[in-house]
């Protein structure tokens, strides 16, 4: 029962559209409005700057990194914070509050990531920042990131937390699948 509800308040807590309360605190604008239509640290930048964008990216990757990291050191095991910071990632990307509609889960995937395989946030990051440096599209950033924070946490993490790596990146991946498509099509910006 415990882990359950561990469980959905990690999704509640990832559900909640922090980059739709500071777009709206920021400019009066719904940042679904803009741009992409996404709830995101990206499109928050569109819709109202970077100081707007960067604590979007804070708050996302906090409701990531919170419930997992408390739930692996409770549990006393990476299984429970794994799991949470999974719900946390689904709640992001498919929030209750909107219809199910929400961000692609990078910035909170990093939060989660940082709680249980800090080695692998931090190369995800730093080729996040390489990536994005080199091409200018924030999805070609975001893409390679994962990919190495994956690589890294296959070869540092343990089985659960590698799982739920895993099972972030393949969330991250799907909700690009359109990025991915602009991209082979030389229309992604």
């Amino acid at each position: 029962m415990i882990v359950a509800l561990a469980v959905v308040g990690s999704y509640l807590a990832g559900s909640i559209p922090f980059g739709l309360i500071v777009a709206r605190l920021a400019t009066g604008k719904d940042v679904r409005a803009v741009g992409s239509g996404n709830i995101g640290a990206t499109n928050v930048a569109r819709a109202a700057g970077r100081t707007a964008a960067a604590s979007t990216l804070l708050l996302d990757a906090l409701k990531g990194f919170l419930p997992a990291f408390f739930a692996s050191k409770s549990a006393d095991s990476s299984s429970l914070g794994a799991a949470c910071g999974v719900a946390a990632v689904v709640g992001h990307c498919f929030p209750v509050w909107l219809r199910f509609r929400g961000g692609k889960g990078v910035a909170t995937g990093l939060g989660v990531t940082l709680a249980l395989a800090p080695l692998a946030a931090l190369c995800g990051a730093v080729v996040w920042a390489l990536a994005w440096a080199i091409a200018r599209i924030s999805s070609v950033g975001s893409l390679a990131g994962a990919a190495a924070a994956l690589l890294v946490a296959g070869a540092t993490a343990n089985r659960q937390v590698l799982v739920a790596v895993a099972a972030i990146v393949c969330i991250v991946a799907v909700r690009h699948r359109s990025n991915v498509r602009r991209l082979l099509s030389h229309e992604e910006r």
